[in-house]
């Protein structure tokens, strides 16, 4: 049984390393220039939020400082926050929308997103960006001119997560990590490949594309509604998605419980909320990330080597994100441990779904019924 269990863990690794899209190699990112377009398109940028307003500042200022030759408005849809955050918004000069009460049917972030697309009038593109993301003065120049070289419906880049607390060294470069898993962004950006997903804390959108995919209302229930966008958006023409220096998170994990909210919002939903496939996913989390140093520590001859291997193996795919992220590679051999505690936020988000509480956000519970 022992030995099975390290052959077929080794197998899962070998298919990860060299059957999905090599997505571990975090290839797909924006350092390379675009050629500029002959003219600059109009752009509109919507920003959701709620309760923002110890950030709303800095990522609403770097909106405002782009360098961007073209037309640009923004727009912050203020999602009934109690803290300020409109007043902070409009002290630096941008729209302001009041957003009104969620309608059933809808979660709260894509109802406001929604209010300001309608505000945001007829132009060509649609950046919508969350609250707490930080953008470099070129961000939105070198985003249109990727959207308008490639043709591109859907411009997407996954912002740098915070990563300075002990926590989030631990536990945020492997989100990104785990996301990449699931959707490799080669495939994520390949016309041919069905495999759609979308970073939702900076997406640059072709309007008239998403009007033809039912618009926002198309995508009203979802929790996960940045990869629901991704699918939706990938049927009318090509998307792109990769990593990025240019645009930064503001919002920080200091520990561990904190990291497992933000998990837990979504990951049962990730899975269709289906105890079948949460137990298949806890299951498979286990044969991946558990067996294989349990194997090393505990087998002797060829099946402790198998589990070293891979080990080794898994350590050595995480690298490169660990790289991104300025971190020890050292920390690659600890993903056994990250991936566990993964599995306990998808346990805790089922779980929380059950208790009424899933999706939450901001004070919201959203999921299914909760919506």
């Amino acid at each position: 049984m022992i030995a099975g269990t390290a052959a077929l863990a080794l197998a899962a690794w070998l298919y990860l390393l060299f059957g999905r899209g090599f997505f571990w190699l975090a290839r797909e990112r924006d350092d390379k220039d675009c050629p500029l377009p002959a003219a600059w398109p109009s752009v509109v940028a919507v920003v959701p939020a709620r309760d923002e307003a110890d950030v709303i500042a800095r990522s609403v200022g770097s909106l405002m400082a782009q360098d961007y030759r073209g037309a640009f408005r923004v727009i912050v849809v203020d999602d009934q926050s109690s803290d300020g955050t409109a007043d902070a918004a409009r002290a630096l000069g941008c729209a302001v929308l009041c957003g009104s009460s969620r309608p059933p049917g809808w979660t709260g972030k894509l109802w406001a997103v929604s209010q300001g697309v309608a505000a945001a009038g007829p132009v060509e593109y649609l950046w919508l960006t969350d609250a707490d993301i930080d953008h470099a003065p070129d961000n939105l120049s070198k985003l249109v001119a990727r959207a308008e070289a490639g043709r591109l419906v859907l411009t997407s880049l996954m912002a740098k997560l915070y990563c300075k607390s002990g926590a989030e060294k631990l536990l945020i470069p492997a989100f990104v990590f785990f996301f990449d898993m699931l959707f490799p962004f080669g495939w994520v950006n390949d016309p041919r490949h069905a495999t759609a997903a979308a970073a939702g804390g900076c997406m640059l959108v072709k309007r008239s594309a998403l009007e033809s995919a039912g618009g926002i209302d198309a995508i009203r229930g979802e929790i996960i509604d940045d990869c629901a966008l991704g699918r939706a958006l990938k049927r009318q023409g090509p998307i792109w998605l990769g990593l990025t220096d240019r645009a930064v998170s503001l919002r920080r994990y200091e520990g561990i419980v904190e990291i497992r909210r933000m998990v837990a919002r979504s990951a049962y939903a990730q899975l269709s909320y289906s105890p079948l496939l949460l137990a298949g996913t806890v299951l498979g989390m286990a044969l991946l990330y558990a067996a294989p140093p349990l194997v090393a520590t505990f087998a002797r001859g060829p099946v402790e080597f198998m589990g070293l291997a891979t080990w080794l193996m898994m350590a050595l795919a995480f690298l490169p994100m660990l790289r991104f992220y300025r971190l020890s590679p050292l920390r690659g051999l600890a993903l056994p441990v990250i991936g566990a505690l993964y599995g306990l936020f998808t346990l805790d988000s089922a779980v929380q779904h059950w208790r009424g509480r899933g999706g939450m956000w901001k004070g919201r519970a959203q999921a299914m019924d909760g919506v």
